[in-house]
């Protein structure tokens, strides 16, 4: 596990810090829409992400659920460090977007590595600024831009995530992230090609190089 923290965090901390990482956390592997956290979850634990990536929704009473953000290798949920901090339970749902493996930090080693290390506090700081930056993001994409506008965007993020062109979602799952309707996302997807943004295959969606 220390040589897998290094090749990850040994640009940002310590290595002591590291060697503590190692001693105290657990490494846990999870494939394409396994759950890693839901919704009124105590969490006991904070995750560093050293591989894959994984998406974060926020849940909505009336709806279902609202895509947040993703966290990429290096990266750790700020809401989950809230909730870890507090002691309360999760606000959010976070689910694997592709395979990957991720470290889980106890909740009493996080607190004590504020006081005793300066590289645990300046990423901790910075995981908070960075994750506020894309809630507030989101927000905007809510407030201020058309779905089509929020549609692009998100197959773009899709695209980066997954290092990849083709987008291996259906209508329903994209409909769901963007929290809209099937006949909405298709009507759109179908606009986008006749754009010539994207184009629609059987089971993907391919990215052009027009965007």
């Amino acid at each position: 596990m220390k040589e897998l923290l290094k090749q990850t965090y040994g640009y940002i901390f310590e290595d002591k810090l590291i060697d503590e990482i190692a001693q105290v956390s657990v490494l846990r592997q999870f494939k394409p829409d396994d759950v890693l956290i839901d919704f009124g979850d105590r969490i006991q634990k904070m995750p560093l992400l050293l591989e894959g990536a994984i998406k974060i929704l926020r849940e909505d009473f009336d709806e279902g659920e609202l895509l947040l953000y993703f966290i990429e290798k290096g990266d750790t949920c700020a809401m989950t460090m809230a909730c870890c901090m507090g002691t309360a339970k999760s606000e959010i749902k976070a689910v694997a977007e592709t395979s990957g493996q991720v470290i889980m930090i106890p909740v009493e080693n996080m607190e004590e590595w504020l006081g005793k290390y300066k590289s645990w506090r300046h990423y901790v700081f910075n995981s908070y600024n960075n994750r506020l930056k894309e809630m507030l993001s989101a927000i905007d994409n809510l407030a201020f831009m058309n779905m089509d506008e929020r549609l692009l965007n998100y197959l773009l993020e899709k695209a980066k995530i997954n290092n990849s062109r083709q987008i291996h979602n259906t209508h329903q799952e994209i409909a769901y992230d963007l929290h809209t309707s099937r006949v909405v996302i298709s009507r759109l997807l179908k606009a986008l090609e006749n754009e010539g943004v994207i184009r629609l295959h059987r089971a993907y969606i391919e990215l052009l190089n027009k965007k």
